[in-house]
């Protein structure tokens, strides 16, 4: 076996070939390179030290922990057995000479690098872009952060999370009841699990244009601005109207019916927006033509249009409204727990579902992959890794380094691991 083949990751999905360096932390950053990582790209995943609990990382030891009721030190976060499959683990001291090192002998091999540290952080480790650049010109470096990595010094320095994003985007001005309701922000870390998309497309792109120009480059990814880019016409509304759009509920500034009622059996969502959808279900609504038939004039006059569609819905069972809504080509859907969608079909039918085996949370099974590629698709192949799981294959296989230099480097903690209990030790 030669240096640079990596054998433990097994061929498959359309990112075969891809080498990505992972050293991002809680969400975002992580969960694009598991991205890409389901779909075939080779993730090493690098975490410093402490080299074991607590980890520089939060996201191992983030509750709830699996399996339940283990010892704890026999326990993994389910957001990282969810959020960290199919990657490769190193425990690397970045911040030691001989870290550094290795960290610069990495990047040589790797054609995308995902960081998410504040601005100048790396820059203080001397491991510039200009200095990672040096090493591998052709390296796309895509750097995620809460602010971005350039603007107001004051705001750049400063700490961001998902909520956080949330709020200073826009975005959650918009979320939750009308004044004098509080904002309501959402109920996963939404922004996190967006920007981290929005990361691994921006790294995509990176890498296309180094496969045409031979040049690599560094992206700038902030987490507001990710959401601020998805609030539709917002801006627009803002710039040539003054509109300051504020909460609506589960209504819809522009559109009607689109909103959330109580059925006899839980909630389901009425969405008619079109002249035509709109037609449909009005006549099986029992409502008499009107001015109601214009969506401006529905808007406008919530207040007495709602009123038959409320009462329609709470006499009626879900499976009986989402069958008028096929009646009538209007999208009426269940709001489906994550109980009912245990068992939804369509759910089963797309393998949404998949079981794999974790090195500690043992078996699991949780979100399969998506999208689906007809001819490559994407696949889980490992579980998440227990830090520093791969550092043998990593150091020896892919840099070439010999077993012996390996010792050494661990010997004096620039390299660490922290294995799971043998199973008759966890009880």
């Amino acid at each position: 076996m030669t240096p640079g083949h990596l054998s433990v990751v097994p061929p498959f999905g359309p990112l075969h070939g891809i080498r990505v360096l992972d050293t991002g932390r809680f969400v975002a950053a992580p969960w694009a390179a598991t991205h890409l990582g389901e779909f075939g790209a080779e993730i090493i995943h690098v975490e410093s030290p402490p080299f074991h609990r607590p980890y520089a990382d939060p996201t191992r030891t983030l509750p709830p922990l699996a399996p339940p009721g283990a010892a704890v030190e026999s326990q993994v976060s389910e957001s990282w057995v969810q959020y960290s499959r199919n990657k490769l683990s190193l425990g690397l001291d970045v911040k030691s000479p001989e870290g550094r090192q290795v960290f610069l002998d990495l990047a040589r091999h790797v054609d995308i690098w995902i960081e998410s540290s504040r601005p100048g952080t790396y820059d203080r480790l001397d491991l510039s872009d200009a200095t990672v650049h040096a090493m591998n010109p052709r390296l796309t470096i895509v750097h995620v952060s809460g602010w971005g990595q350039t603007g107001d010094p004051e705001r750049i320095s400063q700490p961001s999370y998902d909520l956080v994003a949330q709020a200073y985007s826009g975005f959650l001005s918009l979320q939750g009841p009308p004044e004098p309701g509080a904002p309501v922000r959402a109920g996963t870390a939404l922004n996190d699990s967006v920007t981290g998309l929005a990361a691994a497309g921006a790294a995509l792109m990176g890498w296309i244009s180094a496969q045409r120009t031979g040049q690599g480059q560094s992206i700038d990814v902030a987490q507001y601005e990710i959401f601020f880019t998805l609030l539709e016409n917002l801006a627009l509304d803002y710039f040539l109207r003054g509109v300051v759009r504020g909460r609506y509920g589960n209504a819809h500034q522009r559109l009607h019916p689109y909103d959330v009622h109580r059925a006899k059996d839980g909630w389901v969502v009425v969405a008619a927006p079109t002249p035509s959808a709109w037609l449909r279900l009005r006549e099986r609504l029992g409502i008499a033509p009107g001015p109601w038939d214009d969506m401006a004039w529905r808007t406008a006059h919530r207040e007495q249009v709602d009123p038959p569609i409320i009462e329609f819905c709470a006499a009626r069972t879900l499976a009986e409204l989402e069958a008028i809504g096929r009646e009538t080509d209007s999208a009426i859907t269940r709001v489906q727990t994550i109980e009912q969608i245990a068992q939804d079909p369509h759910y089963v039918a797309r393998e949404m579902f998949v079981e794999w085996e974790d090195p500690v949370a043992g078996h699991v099974k949780g979100a399969g992959i998506a999208p689906k590629f007809s001819t490559t698709p994407g696949r889980v192949w490992r579980g998440a890794p227990w830090l520093g799981q791969d550092n043998a294959a990593i150091l020896e296989t892919l840099l070439g380094y010999s077993a012996e230099r390996t010792a050494a480097l661990e010997a004096s903690g620039v390299v660490g691991s922290d294995p799971p209990p043998r199973n008759e030790d966890r009880s």
